[in-house]
């Protein structure tokens, strides 16, 4: 029996560090992560910071007020003082680190048990990491029946998307598009998708979250002449359509190579679409923190 070539086989890549902190910058405690690592009750935003400045900063901030009222009934001055701790943090951050960063900011209460969220005022955490900084290739992409609990809100509750995704992995692809139970199109597990007819940008019709990047670029596209629209989706009708991609703060626009056995093939009229989304997308004027 021949042995496996092992020499051939490259080590996994290491894992980029993640630091934690409060918004003071102090390390996070034991005590900050315990309700968080125990009850998984909180909700986040993640955006890209660079030069001192967020693309979409605006309504990440909102997204951050509105899921705080809906998951601790939290009042409006609360709300507003753990936005502007929140801006204030990013610029310290953005203050510390030249090179592009990563920051999730996560919600939390520590007083959280199983009875449910506690009392007191929520708590914001910050973790961070490098931004990518090369394009990441297309997405190979196979479909699932799965629809997000509260899937306007962009909780914490991660564990069936991340199930999927690393079951799909097992298998070849690279990710999962969710689909509800009529076979309708919804977004991928952390990220939104689009398609293109080769006439209109289309957004799938359903209950999913409202991503931020997904709101700059189909501005963008607007603005740029593009028609764009909603509509449902269905798993048998991504046949018929000729292009698609994901959208998320980390990597921005990202093409999307095939789902399940549709390709979606880079023709001279989805490589320039492409090179113009991309571009839209990168002229959108960031906000200075």
């Amino acid at each position: 029996m021949t042995a496996p070539d092992t020499a051939a086989t490259p080590a996994p890549a290491p894992r980029a560090s993640v630091a934690v902190t409060r918004l003071d910058g102090s390390p996070a405690t034991p005590g900050d992560l315990a309700a968080l690592a125990l009850y998984n009750y909180g909700h986040f935003t993640t955006l890209r910071v660079e030069r001192g400045r967020v693309r979409g900063l605006g309504l990440h901030l909102r997204r951050l007020a509105d899921d705080c009222r809906t998951l601790f009934g939290t009042d409006p001055d609360t709300v507003g003082r753990l936005t502007e701790g929140v801006r204030a943090a990013l610029r310290r951050v953005a203050r510390a680190h030249e090179a592009p960063l990563t920051v999730r900011v996560t919600v939390c209460a520590e007083d959280t048990t199983l009875e449910g969220p506690g009392t007191t005022a929520p708590t914001a955490l910050l973790s961070t990491r490098p931004a990518a900084a090369a394009a990441p290739p297309p997405l190979r992409l196979t479909t699932a029946t799965y629809v997000r609990e509260l899937p306007e809100v962009k909780h914490t509750g991660l564990f069936g998307t991340l199930r999927l995704r690393a079951d799909v992995r097992r298998r070849g692809f690279d990710d999962a598009l969710l689909l509800d139970h009529d076979g309708h199109v919804l977004e991928g597990t952390t990220w939104n998708i689009c398609f293109w007819d080769g006439t209109r940008l289309l957004w799938p019709r359903g209950r999913c979250l409202p991503g931020v990047t997904a709101r700059l670029l189909r501005e963008a596209a607007a603005g740029a002449g593009l028609p764009v629209g909603d509509a449902h989706l269905t798993r048998g009708g991504l046949g018929s359509l000729r292009a698609a991609f994901a959208t998320n703060a980390a990597f921005g626009v990202r093409p999307v190579a095939s789902v399940d056995e549709v390709l979606f093939a880079p023709d001279p009229d989805v490589t320039a679409l492409t090179a113009t989304l991309t571009d839209r997308y990168a002229d959108v004027p960031a906000e200075p923190l």
